[in-house]
């Protein structure tokens, strides 16, 4: 097993039936090797530096009906809200202030803001914080649309693949969506110039280990900078309301296995982790993560952006969220820093 964690680290990458092998036959002294190895890997390129993104939640509205995700478009229940461009302005200010050098703008895929609108946004971000990089999670679009967004000043496009698998990703949604669309996107997203993050679901329904070693390998031939996975957490109001969390040992394993295939890569200790477990992005930053994410969002729209149950930080202003993420980091011999926390290439 550890020969195997220590070939991962070597060539950078495994066959699907060794990323099966390990994922099945996981310990917690295997757990402990790997992160050893993966906190020596991001040392090498981050040291002991923790990004922070300042995520912005500017609307839960959405086209899609994805089956895990509670702001899927048949939930009649969630309460929907946009946000304007003087109030992600707003939110950027308060950010600003506050340290955060990246804003991530993060919303379902509403058509009310058309090409024009987020042009208009990205640019006027970047008029008034030149020194900061934006990051967009926006969902699918066309070439000529991410295009549109990069000239504006866009730094960099998360779009979570959910799974390489095409039978698992159809198990997940509806028809109308598709694997290849989706990888589509992000190898246009790619070919454009941005820093380009994906990432998946762990332990989502109907998961299986090759599910997760096809997963690993997608990530491999694509070469992203960022990755964003965390635990498969239901919301009540979708088709997948009684199906089990993912868990955070696994959640954990995969960060590890992924910080030695990837060795420079941006890779967050998500708010899931934090979720289903009260330490558990701190752990996640054990594991081999550098990046965390607090909330920047007006707290009168935070309880409306659930993606799933139980989210944390729900109430909090950003200036808790910025300073408790700070002692957090600091307990476990981790420092946030101020800066764009660009992407290294791997030597």
């Amino acid at each position: 097993m550890k020969q195997l964690v220590d070939k991962l680290e070597r060539r950078r990458t495994l066959s699907k039936e060794e990323f099966v092998y390990l994922i099945e036959n996981r310990t917690a002294e295997l757990d402990e090797y790997l992160f050893e190895k993966a906190r020596a890997v991001r040392h090498r390129y981050y040291g002991h530096d923790i990004y922070i993104r300042g995520l912005i939640e500017f609307t839960n509205y959405c086209k899609n009906d994805c089956y895990y995700c509670g702001i899927r478009k048949s939930n009649i229940s969630a309460v929907r809200y946009r946000l304007t461009k003087e109030q992600i302005l707003s939110c950027c200010k308060n950010g600003y202030d506050l340290g955060f050098r990246t804003f991530v703008l993060q919303g379902g895929e509403d058509g009310y803001y058309t090409d024009d609108k987020m042009v208009d946004i990205i640019a006027s971000i970047k008029s008034q914080y030149p020194d900061c990089a934006v990051t967009l999670s926006i969902g699918e679009k066309s070439k000529e649309s991410y295009q549109a967004y990069f000239n504006a000043g866009a730094d960099r496009y998360l779009l979570r693949h959910e799974t390489a698998n095409h039978s698992h990703y159809a198990k997940l949604h509806p028809a109308s969506l598709s694997i290849d669309n989706r990888k589509q996107c992000l190898y246009n997203l790619k070919e454009i110039g941005y820093e380009v993050g994906c990432g998946f679901m762990v332990g989502s329904p109907f998961q299986k280990p090759e599910c997760i070693a096809e997963d690993m390998q997608f990530m491999n031939e694509l070469q992203p900078q960022m990755v964003g996975i965390g635990p498969f957490i239901p919301h009540h109001e979708t088709p997948f309301a009684d199906e089990k969390c993912g868990t955070i040992e696994l959640t954990l394993f995969l960060l590890g296995l992924i910080r030695l295939m990837l060795p420079s890569v941006l890779l967050p200790a998500t708010t899931a982790l934090g979720t289903i477990h009260p330490m558990g992005r701190e752990k996640g930053i054990l594991a081999g993560a550098n990046v965390v994410m607090p909330n920047l969002s007006p707290v009168e729209v935070r309880k409306n952006y659930l993606l799933y149950d139980n989210k944390i930080c729900t109430g909090d202003e950003a200036a808790e969220c910025r300073f408790c993420m700070q002692r957090r980091m600091e307990s476990i011999g981790y420092h946030v820093v101020v800066d764009r926390g660009d992407f290294k290439s791997a030597k």
